[in-house]
């Protein structure tokens, strides 16, 4: 028999980029509102904008069959914002639709899978509108503050590693340098997971602003000591140069930079667009130049968030959909259900919005990519004077709003 429970119905919606583990995730929720709480269950469609427009499907144990392994999701998604959500040709702020259409389907609460922006939007949803909210913690990039870990990062790694093992082949047959992209925003997780699985020579990371130079010398001493005449460098897409950190340091000189590149864009010929050349590119090129070694890019782009989630993803989705409904049975809202050490813990919303977890520098992934001879960007010597610099975080998971 069904568990007596203080929510009756809720709503389910993913918003944000996709990722494997979401219709795993919906599929958790699903199940164990159903089965053990007696709950309705309806999905919104397509993110937010579903939820405004009033866009439903209802979600049980046969529409969720079948789900577990299945990439994507179901109810569809998309990056919009209450607040400021085109209609019409005209940007609106559409809160108060989004929550007086939620009570008139009878939700109670609002589930809401998606990344830092999820999160975001969901708190500003109870905030302005009263609308009761849960969200899950969602994104390849691993960024989510408040939480050890979020779902779609593990597969993300695999499927990195996976192509970093390719590309050795290649490398070691044509004596190439290959330059491996990945995703992460501004934050060098994924980067720095997969390079160190995938035995990546050099990482380059977001949080460890590297010098062209470092990281040529520990090149060439790689062909010159050890007879290397290839290697794989992994770069995180955010990862910028010394020069580069210390001018984006500057607030007011980034914005400027944001209004001349949109500047230059619209003065573009009809028709055309500028586009900018990639972060891999451009290093692939330098380190050509300078080693004298032929290089080549390889840029993951979306493969890294498509396909069937792996088996760790599949069961922390699992979990945290199982563990959200149990909240939701008690009458818990406005919480992201986390992961902090072996616990799935509730966190308050508030706590979690506007703030990014990067990657300490005196975190151990670090510390072994040191110890097994990666280059991160820096020399050693440079790269330890950093560390004594660092304060030292309490906890991994903390790391967090180091920009």
């Amino acid at each position: 028999m069904p568990n007596e429970s203080r929510t009756r119905c809720i709503g389910v919606l993913t918003s944000g980029g996709d990722c494997p583990g979401l219709n795993a995730a919906i599929r958790g929720i699903t199940k164990a509102a159903i089965s053990r709480h007696g709950m309705k269950v309806v999905g919104i469609m397509d993110g937010f904008r579903g939820l405004v427009e009033n866009r439903t499907m209802p979600l049980n144990l046969e529409t969720t069959s079948g789900v577990l392994t299945v990439g994507g999701t179901l109810l569809g998604t998309a990056r919009d914002k209450p607040h400021k959500m085109l209609m019409g040709g005209k940007v609106m702020d559409m809160t108060r639709t989004a929550v007086d259409n939620a009570r008139m389907i009878g939700i109670d609460c609002l589930v809401c899978l998606g990344g830092g922006g999820t999160q975001k939007n969901a708190w500003q949803l109870h905030a302005e509108g009263g609308l009761d909210v849960l969200t899950l913690p969602k994104t390849i990039d691993n960024d989510v503050a408040g939480t050890d870990v979020s779902f779609g990062f593990d597969t993300a790694v695999q499927i990195c590693t996976e192509a970093i093992d390719r590309l050795h082949t290649t490398a070691t047959s044509h004596d190439r340098i290959i330059v491996v992209e990945v995703m992460g925003h501004n934050a060098g997780w994924l980067a720095l997971a997969s390079g160190i699985a995938g035995g990546a020579d050099v990482i380059l990371i977001p949080e460890i602003p590297y010098e062209m130079d470092a990281v040529v010398d520990y090149l060439q001493e790689r062909q010159r000591r050890h007879g290397k005449r290839f290697s794989i460098v992994c770069v995180a897409e955010g990862a910028m140069s010394v020069e580069e950190a210390a001018q984006a340091a500057s607030k007011k000189a980034a914005r400027k930079a944001e209004r001349d590149a949109a500047a230059a864009a619209d003065a573009a010929p009809e028709g055309y667009r500028l586009v900018k050349e990639s972060l891999a590119s451009r290093l692939a090129r330098d380190l050509q130049q300078r080693t004298r070694t032929e290089a080549r890019v390889t840029s993951l782009g979306h493969v890294q968030r498509g396909g069937v989630p792996t088996s760790a993803d599949r069961l922390l989705t699992t979990r945290l959909g199982t563990s959200a409904v149990d909240l939701l049975a008690r009458g818990v809202y406005n919480v992201m259900v986390a992961v902090q050490g072996d616990r799935i813990v509730p966190v308050p919303l508030d706590q979690v919005v506007g703030h990014k977890k990067f990657v300490p520098l005196d975190h151990d992934w670090i510390s072994a990519a040191r110890s097994v001879g990666t280059c991160l960007g820096l020399t050693d010597t440079v790269l330890q004077g950093l560390l004594d610099q660092t304060t030292p975080t309490p906890g991994w998971n903390h790391g967090q709003d180091q920009h």
